[in-house]
């Protein structure tokens, strides 16, 4: 009942920015995202296309594709809640599916296996510095990150921050995050 007070409340907190607020934070998010050794030294990355008061990944996947990066997106698979990423190379690719999320479309890309991925910026509502988050509920990336070995980080607003939230055993942290001021390194590394 708490994480979805604390999702509800910053959801409400995102909502309230303004345009203008929104892409200079998306910017700086964006350029202090592109200085990163996990940024530069991967070859594949993944990533969802944000909605509205996400941060903008839209233009980062476009300088990614620039910089010769592989993009991938997930697919999810709503009856089982899991999902696979599938590689892409334009928003054309993509479909419009629950929810408003903007998944790729299984007839114009191709699976991409958990191995060769770099690199997953994992989404979500409330972050706190330990790498933990509440994400939209669905518990899609604790599932997909639990055998995962690569790099994980997370590009959140200073407003998503959050000193503790609830923890369940299932949950995992990201190895780093980003906001427009600052990016640190988690703590608490599992």
């Amino acid at each position: 009942m708490r994480k979805k007070l604390l999702r509800n409340d910053h959801l409400v907190k995102l909502k309230e920015m303004s345009d203008e607020e929104y892409k200079d934070k998306s910017y700086r998010i964006r350029k202090r995202f592109f200085d990163t050794a996990e940024f530069k030294e991967a070859e594949t990355i993944a990533i969802t296309v944000s909605r509205s008061t996400e941060v903008d990944t839209r233009t980062i996947i476009e300088a990614c594709w620039e910089a010769g990066k592989n993009v991938v997106v997930p697919k999810c698979n709503t009856k089982d809640k899991t999902m696979i990423f599938r590689s892409i190379d334009s928003f054309e690719q993509l479909e419009t599916v629950y929810l408003d999320l903007q998944e790729p479309n299984p007839l114009t890309t191709e699976c991409v296996r958990k191995k060769d991925i770099d690199l997953v910026i994992v989404p979500g509502v409330v972050f706190t510095l330990d790498g933990y988050r509440i994400g939209y509920g669905g518990g899609y990336y604790d599932r997909y990150l639990d055998t995962f070995s690569g790099s994980t980080l997370s590009l959140a607003f200073e407003l998503q921050l959050a000193e503790e939230i609830p923890i369940e055993e299932h949950d995992l942290p990201v190895g780093k995050i980003i906001t427009e001021e600052r990016e640190f390194q988690c703590s608490n590394q599992v």
